[in-house]
Order: C-alpha cells, then sequence, then structure tokens
C-alpha cells in the first residue's frame, strides 16, 4: 500500500472503525446465538439485534467521517468526492457482509435480510448528519431515529409503518428497502459531494 494511502487511512481514523465493525459483528452474531439457543425462541427476538448491530456499525463508519485538513480538501487540484465516495462504501460492504454473516436463519424475517438493509440504510443517515452535524455527532440522529421509531412502531408489520419505520421491518419488506437504499443513495451523495463539517474547535 502507498505512503499516501497508508496516511490517508491513518488521519480518518479507519483501522480505529474497521476493529468496531469487527467487534460489532462479534457482538451481535454472539446475542443472535444466544437468543437461538432459548427454549422459547421466536424469530421476532432477534429484531433487537438487526436493529442495533447497524446501527453501532454505522456509528462506527461515522467516526472515520472527518477530515482533518478541511482547507487542504477543498482547495486540493483532484476532486475528493471519489475517495469520500469510496470512504464510506468499503467499511460500509464489509459491515454488510459481517452483519449477513452474524444473524443467520429467518432470512425473510429478522435475520440478514433485515440486517443489511438497516445497515445500508443507516450509514446513509450516518453519512448525511455527517456533512450536517460533523463528524463527532453523526451517530447522534440515527440514534434518535431508531430510538424514536422502537418505541412509535406498531407491533404489526407492513402497511404505511415500513416507510416510517423501515428498521422495524421484516427483511422482505419491499417498502422499508425502498427507504434503506434512498438513505444510502441520499446520504452518500451527500457526504461525497460536501464532506463532513467540520465542528467548532476543530483546526
Amino acid at each position: 500500500m502507498r505512503p499516501s494511502a497508508l496516511l490517508y487511512l491513518r488521519s480518518r481514523a479507519l483501522p480505529g472503525a474497521l476493529a468496531a465493525l469487527a467487534g460489532t459483528a462479534v457482538a451481535t452474531a454472539w446475542a443472535a446465538w444466544r437468543l437461538e439457543s432459548l427454549p422459547d425462541f421466536d424469530h421476532t427476538a432477534r429484531l433487537p439485534v438487526v436493529v442495533l448491530g447497524p446501527l453501532l456499525a454505522a456509528a462506527a463508519i461515522g467516526t472515520s467521517l472527518h477530515t482533518p485538513s478541511d482547507e487542504l480538501d477543498r482547495t486540493a487540484v483532484r476532486a475528493w468526492w471519489p475517495r469520500r465516495l469510496a470512504h464510506v462504501l468499503a467499511p460500509t460492504v464489509l459491515a454488510v457482509s459481517l452483519l449477513a454473516l452474524a444473524v443467520p436463519g429467518h432470512a425473510a424475517e429478522f435475520g440478514a435480510l433485515a440486517a443489511v438493509r438497516n445497515t445500508l440504510g443507516l450509514v446513509g443517515v450516518t453519512a448525511a448528519a455527517a456533512a450536517v452535524v460533523g463528524a463527532r455527532l453523526s451517530w447522534l440522529p440515527p440514534a434518535f431515529f431508531v430510538g424514536t421509531v422502537y418505541l412509535a412502531a406498531p407491533s404489526a408489520p407492513g402497511g404505511g409503518a415500513q416507510w416510517w419505520a423501515w428498521v422495524m421491518q421484516p427483511g422482505t419488506q419491499a417498502g422499508a428497502w425502498t427507504v434503506a437504499v434512498a438513505a444510502l443513495v441520499a446520504g452518500t451523495g451527500l457526504y461525497a459531494w460536501r464532506g463532513a463539517r467540520r465542528a467548532t474547535g476543530e483546526s
């Protein structure tokens, strides 16, 4: 790997973010296995796993989206949006792969499909938050959204809830997938275009 690439990875704290992703996947896999080992196991019991696992993965990715040299980036000869786009998408692919493996079985319910969809959507929300409020606080909007929806979503899936409570839906809900993919495209596009907002006190 070229020295410039290594410098980029270290300046964005990507190694730490990738380690956090690995730890999140291990914790998610353990939680899913623990729930399945219960005698009265029901696939709906894994809902917290397919919600909190992706939320933590998105937060880990969000911590690496800061820009230590905002002025230099904006005055660079080469456009930075391809690097920013790759910066979001590469860890997202890793997170999706790890979490899909961490939640086996019941793919049509609260299994791999739901984990993948929630990871994609929440990464998009986190990337958009990084562009609006900064990378350090990028975990707050998705965490607030998930907490609110977790308390307010109806117990029955489908209907209008699949559009506004998409993180709480089974893996095959088309509306939930539409919202998640739209959030990923919009969020990563905004971050690639603008980069992370510099927080007060950052040099």
